[in-house]
Formats: structure tokens, C-alpha cells, sequence
């Protein structure tokens, strides 16, 4: 379906033809043709060339300046990955540890104050946070005389020392985790705060409370676990998002990952780019669906036993 879209919605010709002066137009059915992406073949036609290239060699198609697809998007995988796998389970275990420290004392000054701060940086633009974060760390530079931050890219180390090599991946994403993880934990804070507080007035809680156990004892025991169900869902389905969603954190910190790629095969025409960017996010999902079964199925016992 996003091949079929693309191809409607998008125009490769354009791209030569807007430019001065314009190349004749058999060079341009002939790049076009090279790259599979002519309008003047039917999108069927097409459409089969693409898969069977996928298929049978794993070829993801040209991009309409001749370059591979299937390259570009592994090194921007790459990138992504090391860009958001930090900020993500960071994202995860500062915000569901918060949010279950806030439903256990709902409505007092805790849980005022943090909901408080959580409702500010909700409502805080992320390419605003980015810039603040990066004033910040230049000032901290400047302050103390050296280069503590990165404020661009993730590795400028050229050596072949792996501690050097850990310490300059370390000051390059420092300043975009913060950015990242900020945000998710705002998001994962507040949902699981709802999530364990609705837990905590079902009757199964209730009823192990007049047992015997503390409040305590009764949301770690019971309540807890099955409040992180929806929240391990919503994890496993996000994963997609994640990888291609951080495009102003991308553009902040000028890190080519597969948000800007998105966006750089839309505004370049790029249809077999914007194609493979959208297997890539299915994949992940398909992946993040089987994750949720998993975690539900560890986290609930009634699932396990169905």
C-alpha cells in the first residue's frame, strides 16, 4: 500500500525537471527507468520489479539520484539505534518508577510536585528543549575552559583507543538522550501513574488489603504488575516511532538518523527510500506486537494458563 501512495503522490521527474537548465527528456526516462521509479511505466510493473529486487537479492532500489537505498537506511539504522536505545530505556524505567511513586502517594506534595513539573516539560516544544539543552552545554564548556559536550553528530574520534572511543561517544550523546529521555519519561510517568492508581481500587487489591497485607504489599504483589501490562503494550508498539520520530532531535544535534531520512525521501521525492523507511517501521511493529504478548504473558499468570 505505501509503495501504490508513494508512487500516486510522488513525482521523481520533477526533480529534473526543475532544474536550469532542464535535461532532455530521454536522459530523464533513462535515470528514471535505471532507478524503477518512471511514471510512464505502469506502477504494477514496477511495483513487481521492486519486490522481486527485494526478494530475490535484497536490493531496496536507487534513490532518484542514482544512489542505493538499502545503504543509506542501514547507516541511518545504525545511527537511530545508538541515538535512542539509551534514552529509551531510560525513558522506561525513570518514568514507570516515578509513576508508580506518585499513584502510592497520590495527592500529596510528591505527587503534586512532580505532576507539576511533568505538565511543565509536556507542554515544553522539543525543539525548544534541544536548544536550551545545547546553550547550556555550551556555556558549561565555555565555563569550564574545555570541551565537556558535543552539541553535533555522534563520534568525531579517529583513534584506536576503545577508552577514547567510549568517552567521545559519550560526550556526543549525552545532550541528545537528555533531550529523548525527558519527554518519555513525562509521557511513560502519567500513563502509569493512571494505570496503577484504576489497579489499585479493583476488588482483587482490595480484597488482599482485608488479608492482611500493606498498601505496599498489595501494589507490589498484585496491583503493579498487572498495571505494567498496558504500559509494556504501549513500549513494544512505539518501537517504530522511536526509530523514525526523533526527527527534531535529529535536526538539533545534526545525527543522520531515519527521522530525517523520512523526511529528506519525501521532500526528495524519493519513493523507494520513503518505501523501505515504511517496511523498516512495519517490521518493528510486527516485532514490537510479539514483545507485547511476551511481557503480558510474563506479567499476568491468567495469560500464560489461556
Amino acid at each position: 500500500m505505501t509503495y501504490f501512495l508513494a508512487s500516486a503522490f510522488m513525482n521523481p521527474r520533477s526533480n529534473y525537471m526543475s532544474r536550469h537548465p532542464a535535461p532532455p527528456e530521454a536522459s530523464i526516462n533513462r535515470s528514471l527507468d535505471n532507478a524503477n521509479i518512471n511514471d510512464q511505466t505502469p506502477v504494477i510493473l514496477r511495483y513487481l520489479r521492486w519486490l522481486k529486487g527485494v526478494v530475490t537479492k535484497w536490493d531496496w532500489g536507487l534513490a532518484p539520484d542514482q544512489s542505493p537505498v538499502g545503504s543509506a537506511v542501514a547507516t541511518r539504522i545504525s545511527a537511530s539505534v545508538q541515538l535512542v536505545t539509551i534514552g529509551t530505556i531510560l525513558s522506561i524505567v525513570i518514568g514507570v518508577a516515578i509513576g508508580v511513586y506518585t499513584a502510592i502517594r497520590q495527592y500529596k506534595w510528591q505527587d503534586r510536585t512532580l505532576n507539576a513539573i511533568a505538565t511543565f516539560f509536556l507542554v515544553v516544544p522539543t525543539a525548544v528543549l534541544g536548544l536550551f539543552v545545547v546553550f547550556g552545554a555550551i556555556w558549561l564548556n565555555n565555563a569550564t575552559g574545555t570541551r565537556l559536550f558535543y552539541v553535533t553528530g555522534l563520534h568525531s574520534y579517529g583513534g584506536s583507543n576503545p577508552w577514547g572511543y567510549v568517552v567521545d561517544f559519550l560526550q556526543h550523546i549525552i545532550l541528545p538522550t537528555i533531550v529523548l529521555t525527558i519527554p518519555g519519561v513525562v509521557g511513560y510517568h502519567l500513563t502509569q501513574r493512571t494505570y496503577l492508581l484504576d489497579t489499585m481500587n479493583a476488588d482483587y487489591v482490595r480484597t488482599a488489603r482485608a488479608k492482611g497485607l500493606t498498601l505496599n504489599q498489595a501494589i507490589r504483589k498484585h496491583a503493579l504488575r498487572t498495571s505494567l501490562i498496558p504500559t509494556c503494550v504501549n513500549v513494544a508498539f512505539s518501537i517504530a516511532g522511536v526509530f523514525t520520530g526523533a526527527v527534531i532531535t535529529e535536526t538539533v544535534f545534526a545525527i543522520n538518523g531515519l527521522g530525517r531520512y523520512f523526511v529528506t525521501t519525501i521532500n526528495n521525492n524519493d519513493i523507494n527510500g520513503a518505501v523501505c523507511i515504511a517496511a523498516f517501521g512495519g517490521a518493528c511493529t510486527l516485532g514490537g506486537a510479539l514483545l507485547a504478548d511476551i511481557a503480558s504473558a510474563w506479567l499476568d499468570p491468567r495469560i500464560r494458563l489461556g
